[in-house]
């Protein structure tokens, strides 16, 4: 099971210098414009609420676009990730545009005994981390034990349906192909490519995965002593998740063309740790 992160790391850390170029990940308008948000934390700035003056962590930040985002919104930010290239780009970028963020190499499951427990008030996961992790009832302890009483986890993700579909049909048929509900064993996956513009040929296209059900999710955390106080699903994903499929909408999202409502494409949720 541990060799799930030497192949995944080794996939990261070949992509995070190609993302860090790519115009998805805007490094330049994080540079030329102060006040420029990613897209993902944009997205949710109705339902994130004030961060200001709030210590936080954001585990498995990648090139640490949302990181600075969260930072450049008041917020006094921690970044975690286990890829030394992407925290060479997230520093770079934090570098260029003055962000007084703090970056860790870390795995996730790792974060307490480095951070430390009850240090945060914010534990912030952006799309697409979640998958990753083998066990998420684990990952729902670290979240509760880095927060102080009244803390709390925000996190937009992949809709764990989006998860089992298919690749795409020439009929657009929705096929659900893939497990749902967490598994003890990954879905391995050789990709060539990567979800942004390149024209990098990658040599590491191996990866290991797991699905979590959006009901496995919400249980962890509430056996840990969080109470759920926002769950909300959204009709679009901030990238083309089904090539061919999908139309770009408001927000530099993507939704299905053909009758979108017959799929939550992601969600949004916040829980609290008690006090």
């Amino acid at each position: 099971m541990d060799d799930y992160r030497t192949v995944n790391r080794a996939s990261w850390d070949e992509r995070a210098p190609a993302h860090a170029a790519s115009p998805g990940y805007a490094f330049d308008q994080f540079i030329n414009d102060p006040t420029f948000l990613s897209h993902v934390v944009r997205f949710d700035l109705p339902r994130l609420g004030d961060v200001a003056g709030l210590r936080g962590v954001h585990l498995q930040c990648h090139i640490g676009t949302d990181t600075i985002s969260l930072a450049r919104l008041g917020a006094h930010m921690t970044g975690l990730d286990f890829s030394p290239a992407a925290l060479t780009a997230a520093r770079a970028l934090a570098g260029q545009t003055g962000a007084r963020v703090e970056f860790v190499e870390a795995e996730v499951y790792d974060a307490v005994d480095l951070l430390g427990a009850a240090s945060f008030d914010l534990v912030f996961t952006g799309i697409g981390a979640l998958c990753w992790l083998p066990d998420i009832r684990r990952w729902a302890q670290v979240v509760s034990d880095l927060l102080r009483p009244g803390g709390r986890v925000f996190l937009r993700e992949g809709h764990p349906m989006l998860w089992t579909l298919a690749d795409p049909r020439e009929d657009r048929l929705l096929a659900v192909e893939y497990p749902y509900f967490e598994q003890p064993e990954p879905l391995v996956w050789d990709e060539a490519g990567t979800y942004v513009e390149t024209d990098v040929e990658f040599e590491h296209t191996v990866t290991h995965e797991w699905n979590h059900g959006l009901g496995e999710v919400v249980t962890a955390l509430m056996s840990v002593g969080m109470q759920l106080t926002m769950l909300e699903e959204h009709d679009s994903v901030p990238w083309e998740a089904l090539p061919g499929q999908m139309v770009r909408v408001e927000l530099d999202e993507w939704r299905l063309i053909d009758r979108p409502a017959r799929l939550a494409h992601t969600y949004t949720l916040q829980a609290v740790k008690a006090g």
